[in-house]
């Protein structure tokens, strides 16, 4: 398994139930730079119009390997939604079950899974939920700031 888009197939689960975290990067006047973390699905990855949307920026992207890499301290395909750094703001998609039912994430290694229940899992991250099937959500970039 070299990346979280493997899960279903390497582990004989759902699409649904498998998590996968995307890096993204907007433009500011002074360049780019990683704001944010995004939870999803592997079956509803992120589109950048939809954070964008979230974020109130227009310019969104899904950042290279390198950022990925620096900005969560995980390789870049295998980030983990767990021990993040406080640094790198997240969103979970509010189309991830919160039930008991197992979820599976990426570790950072490569032959590493984990199972965890939804419920569990979403208890602990520090991430603000959000809607991110496209509609432009109220706040701006400022709403990241304060993780709940």
């Amino acid at each position: 398994m070299t990346c979280a888009e493997e899960l279903p197939e390497t582990l004989s689960a759902a699409p649904e139930r498998c998590l996968m975290v995307t890096v993204f990067e907007v433009a500011t006047r002074v360049g780019r730079e990683a704001v944010i973390a995004v939870v999803s699905s592997v079956a509803a990855p992120p589109r950048p119009e939809a954070v964008g949307g979230a974020l109130g920026v227009r310019q969104v992207r899904p950042a290279p390997a390198h950022v990925v890499n620096a900005a969560s301290d995980y390789a870049d395909g295998l980030v983990c939604p767990l021990l993040l750094p406080e640094s790198l703001p997240m969103f979970i998609d509010d189309r991830v079950s919160a039930d008991t039912e197992p979820v599976f994430t990426t570790t950072g290694e490569r032959h590493t899974a984990l199972s965890i229940h939804a419920l569990d899992l979403l208890a602990i991250l520090p991430g603000k939920t959000v809607d991110l099937r496209g509609t432009r959500l109220r706040g701006s970039r400022e709403a990241v700031a304060g993780r709940h």
